[in-house]
């Protein structure tokens, strides 16, 4: 069965690797989740990935620091986040690079988009730390520059729900879950899937985007395969 994607950015929250613990890593979860990245590479297809930092700070929610350095110490989570997934995916025989948005050459290359795509090219799996490099920008913004920047298929955004919703499925069981819709419909009716700017990425430069549910983990595999899960926003 062929992959119906040959290159894929996927966005993987900070809270989904800290699994029940609710912050910090849990390790099998991380496995789990990486076991599915290489089952994509072994199929054949480019993955690169853009990890979030809300496992390990939620600073910028309390008001209590300036946003600016607040938001730095987020980009530096995401650092720890993206090379906790290089670990694990290597474990398993991955080859794997870390780009990170702000200097730390001791630890991971810089983000040069032309190394990246050079990277994915030679089927190495490539892991985008420090989301944008700049403050006010979240981790949903960053993974939409870079599926826009790596010339991706599809951005893949692995989350704790099945799909997009027009209300919070936890809070109301009414709740009606899209199978398609537009960054247009997102953006007008304020959908909770991410955050205005991202949106505006996804739909200026004609991103599309598959939100789907990472409590199973082999629903990235299944997404790249073409399986009918999650929600296609176009």
């Amino acid at each position: 069965m062929e992959p119906k994607y040959k290159r894929v950015l996927l966005k993987v929250s900070g809270e989904a690797l800290a699994g029940d613990n609710k912050t910090g890593l849990n390790f099998d979860v991380i496995t789990d989740i990486c076991k599915s990245i290489k089952r994509c590479v072994d199929a054949g297809v480019q993955v690169a990935v853009v990890c979030g930092g809300g496992n390990f700070w939620r600073g910028r929610s309390s008001g209590a620091m300036d946003r600016t350095r607040a938001d730095h110490i987020g980009m530096l989570a995401t650092a720890m986040n993206a090379l906790a997934i290089a670990d694990a995916l290597e474990a398993l025989g991955c080859v794997v690079r870390v780009q990170t948005a702000i200097m730390m050459q001791q630890v991971a290359e810089p983000y040069i988009r032309n190394k990246a795509i050079k990277h994915l090219n030679k089927g190495r799996v490539v892991i985008f730390g420090c989301g944008t490099g700049n403050p006010f920008f979240s981790t949903d913004t960053a993974a939409s520059l870079r599926a826009v920047e790596i010339e991706a298929d599809v951005f893949l955004k692995a989350t704790l729900v099945d799909g997009v919703y027009d209300k919070d499925p936890h809070k109301y069981p009414d709740a009606k879950k899209y199978d398609t819709l537009s960054f247009s419909q997102v953006l007008n009716e304020q959908l909770a899937v991410m955050d205005s700017t991202a949106a505006t990425m996804c739909r200026d430069n004609k991103m599309k985007m598959l939100v789907f549910d990472l409590s199973r983990p082999d629903n990235i595999y299944d997404a790249v395969m073409g399986e009918d899960i999650g929600t296609l926003v176009l």
